[in-house]
């Protein structure tokens, strides 16, 4: 067994172990908040209310917030368009999941129209049959599959207009495994 180093003696009670943080002057609180705006841009693409609300924690001043923030959509670090295209590019979510991720991450109600509206509803269509193949197996196990496969499809944000036709085809092509298990669609629409 190691013996443990001893311990450096501790400061007396009335000694602050911390030195006093020196008083920034104007360019070094505007560098300072500028370089963390790079720092947590290079770690997630943010939109313009996610930096803004990041840079309040870190300065009282609203002015050298702003300034911060137009300078890095200036230089082309951060812009709400690329962002929102993104999100609407994401593979395996629908249209409402990307609505709703854009408005909790503080993008425009009317670029957000723009995104949904510029998702490919075929697309959707075929990603619903994908995620519907590879997760029929487990889903196949529960009790009632369709309504199963419904719900997992409906919390990634698909809408019932996109989920049910794809349902119904994806269930078409699949063999009834006892008599009696054919889907009823004929109650749906």
């Amino acid at each position: 067994m190691r013996a443990r180093r001893p311990r450096p003696d501790l400061p007396d009670a009335g000694e602050d172990r911390a030195r006093p943080a020196k008083p920034r002057d104007p360019q070094e609180e505007r560098d300072a908040l500028l370089a963390y705006a790079f720092r947590a841009l290079g770690q997630r693409a943010l939109s313009a209310a996610e930096l803004r609300t990041r840079l309040e924690r870190r300065s009282d001043n609203p002015d050298l917030i702003e300034e911060v923030l137009k300078r890095v959509q200036e230089l082309g670090y951060q812009n709400d368009e690329q962002v929102a295209r993104s999100e609407g590019n994401r593979r395996g979510v629908g249209t409402m999941r990307v609505r709703q991720t854009l408005k909790r991450r503080g993008v425009q109600d009317d670029l957000i129209q723009e995104v949904v509206q510029a998702r490919d509803p075929d697309r959707e269509h075929a990603e619903v049959l994908t995620l519907l193949e590879r997760r029929w197996s487990s889903l196949a196990r529960k009790r009632d599959p369709q309504a199963s496969a419904f719900a997992f499809l409906a919390r990634r944000g698909y809408t019932g207009n996109v989920i049910w036709p794809a349902l119904r085809e994806f269930m078409a092509d699949r063999p009834a495994e006892e008599p009696g298990d054919e889907p009823d669609w004929e109650g749906e629409e």
